[in-house]
């Protein structure tokens, strides 16, 4: 029988399930709306829609890279329990390779986007992936980096993945190089390669606060700008890859290093799991003592 928008709209209502697996749970019952529900809940994807709201902040970071072109992705679980389950971090693998393969622009374009090239969307993989791991799951973001013939990748997991580094640096073929500066970057969270790159506006915000807490400190006005200077120099090394310490050798600079094997590092990526995302932090004492109210 013909599937209409309403039916395909009442059964969404329902289940929570997507347009297109309502759809074709429809067609697969012959329009029984009934029989749609119980298809959808046998994949899973009924399930799956009714996680959807419960917070995803755990999860890993996965690099990796193919020829000239990297990818960095982070998937995100409910718990870090999952997180170590070689399930998802299979299935983690699995989506880097994809958005290498289909280079989507966003995320929304991949989870649309035929899996492995001719299967099922991603959408529907991921569903599929809710419902057997029995918690909420999200690809959260990505990028795909890529390099010329005489570049490397520089890639770096902390923690298993809790942190995940993607770098590029050009004009040099030292692997090693490359892996220690990914290294630097998990470790000493720069925002910027070189100093070119900070915004004037926020240059200039930082140079405000500087020079109100060296008047605060009761500095003189003629030399407040002198140690302004000294302490934005500072705030360089803060935030710029090339003007700090290097962690493995605190008496060499990463700029030094990068002298030394006439290299340049064109970009990094730098995820942390769950960074941004509002942890819901439940309290138990409080949770029992509202549902004593209620009865």
């Amino acid at each position: 029988m013909a599937i209409s928008a309403s039916m395909v709209k009442e059964l969404r209502e329902k289940t929570g399930a997507g347009m297109m697996d309502c759809k074709k749970a429809l067609q697969e019952a012959d329009g029984d709306m009934e029989r749609a529900i119980d298809i959808l809940r046998e994949k899973g994807i009924a399930k799956a829609a009714k996680k959807s709201d419960r917070i995803a902040a755990e999860g890993l970071t996965g690099v990796i890279e193919q020829g000239n072109v990297a990818c960095i992705v982070e998937v995100n679980c409910e718990t870090d329990f999952v997180a170590i389950n070689e399930n998802f971090k299979a299935f983690v693998t699995e989506v880097a390779e994809h958005i290498i393969s289909e280079r989507p622009s966003s995320v929304e374009e991949a989870l649309g986007q035929p899996f492995k090239g001719n299967g099922a969307p991603l959408s529907e993989v991921l569903n599929e992936k809710i419902a057997q791991i029995g918690e909420n799951l999200s690809i959260r973001r990505f990028e795909v980096a890529e390099k010329a013939d005489n570049a490397v990748f520089g890639k770096y997991l902390h923690m298993g993945g809790r942190i995940g580094v993607l770098l590029v640096l050009n004009n040099s073929k030292n692997e090693e190089l490359a892996k220690d500066l990914a290294m630097q970057v998990a470790a000493a969270k720069p925002t910027y390669v070189v100093r070119e790159e900070v915004p004037t506006a926020e240059l200039e915000r930082e140079r405000e606060v500087l020079t109100a807490q060296a008047l605060n400190e009761g500095k003189p006005e003629n030399i407040v700008q002198k140690m302004v200077e000294g302490r934005i120099n500072k705030y360089y090394e803060e935030v710029c890859l090339v003007d700090q310490t290097f962690v493995k050798d605190p008496d060499k600079k990463v700029k030094a290093l990068l002298k030394a094997e006439n290299g340049e590092v064109s970009r990094f990526v730098r995820y942390e799991v769950g960074e941004g995302i509002e942890k819901k932090v439940d309290n138990f004492v409080e949770e029992v003592m509202a549902q004593t109210k209620k009865q």
